[in-house]
């Protein structure tokens, strides 16, 4: 085992009085940390729109305070009582209830169990793999389950939702990358510009697919969609996508209800796909991790970067709840 020299670390520290929630940033002794095999010299960190939920003490995700949030880092190894990892091994860590039910990225240093550690693809920089984290894991795993299912290139149109946030953004750079017919859906049409640098060959309002289905099928456009909406959003596209097509559905930004029917399911034999970044198995994990360092080109991802320190992320957190981030934030936890 490799002996370390930190003994305290800066954190933002979440408590709880009278079920409200205040956040502030403190220095803390590295035996607080949790157990678990490795810790890691955290550099960077991310914002989610889960972070945003646990900043302001939403959806009960966190059971126990003191706490410290973020749900994805970056950083390297500082010590290691398993075979698997050794000092100076360059990590990423998204999902497995790290930042909710486990203390997380938003701190200098994580300790946290070894299998939920992936090491970090070469030529990824800490600082892009946090302009990617959760949201663009996730978008890969929504597109390798629509390859799945046999969406390919020059099949139509492509359907991103909620395209300008993070995970939008990122299956919009994806996608276009991959030789798709991307149409970005999107309430802000100051995003156009953005989106289009990414990668859309075309928009559609948000309000457009916002409206209660009235209709159990509506006419075929989409060959595949990725949807991080949900509600009347996921119920109106179901009704548009073509024969035996898929979304993927990885998101509920407008509402965890599905308002629909099953006709489109029954008549047209589309596919809802379901993706759960948090406990994906490590082999989904490597080789999403390892398609992403190979087809997102750098500069999109720099394109998409905001930096900000610990201190502003109670700004962002009430920022990324009302839908007022764009691309991805990057958290400097050194900063």
């Amino acid at each position: 085992m490799t002996s370390f020299k930190a003994t305290s670390f800066k954190a933002l520290v979440l408590t709880e009085q009278d079920r409200k929630v205040s956040s502030s940033i403190e220095t803390l002794d590295t035996d607080r940390l949790p157990e678990g095999e490795v810790l890691v010299r955290v550099s960077h960190s991310t914002l989610n729109y889960k972070d945003g939920m646990v900043l302001n003490g939403l959806g009960r995700l966190v059971r126990s305070y003191p706490h410290v949030p973020g749900v994805d880092f970056a950083g390297v190894v500082e010590h290691s009582s398993s075979p698997q990892w050794r000092a100076g091994d360059p990590v990423v860590l998204t999902g497995w209830r790290v930042g909710e039910q486990h203390w997380g990225g938003y701190a200098q240093y994580a300790r946290v169990k070894a299998d939920w550690l992936v090491r970090l693809p070469d030529g990824m920089t800490a600082e892009r793999a946090m302009a990617i984290g959760t949201a663009g894991f996730t978008s890969m795993l929504a597109v390798m389950a629509l390859e799945r299912h046999g969406l390919a290139p020059g099949a139509g149109e492509v359907l991103v939702t909620g395209a300008a946030g993070g995970v939008g953004s990122v299956a919009v750079a994806l996608l276009a990358r991959l030789g798709h017919r991307v149409i970005a859906s999107t309430g802000r049409p100051e995003t156009h510009e953005y989106l289009a640098g990414l990668g859309a060959a075309g928009f559609i309002d948000r309000a457009e697919l916002a409206q209660p289905v009235t209709k159990p099928l509506q006419a075929e456009r989409w060959a595949g969609a990725v949807d991080s909406v949900g509600s009347t959003t996921l119920a109106t596209l179901l009704t548009q996508l073509r024969y035996r097509a898929s979304v993927a559905a990885c998101g509920l930004a407008g509402g965890n209800d599905l308002p629909g029917t099953v006709i489109p399911f029954l008549l047209r034999g589309v596919n809802l796909l379901g993706i759960d970044s948090v406990l994906a198995p490590l082999p989904e994990r490597q080789t999403a991790w390892s398609r992403l360092a190979r087809e997102l080109d750098p500069a999109l991802i720099d394109g998409m970067i905001e930096r900000i320190p610990l201190a502003s992320l109670p700004d962002y957190a009430n920022r990324i709840l009302k839908g007022q981030v764009r691309g991805r934030v990057v958290v400097d936890v050194n900063g």
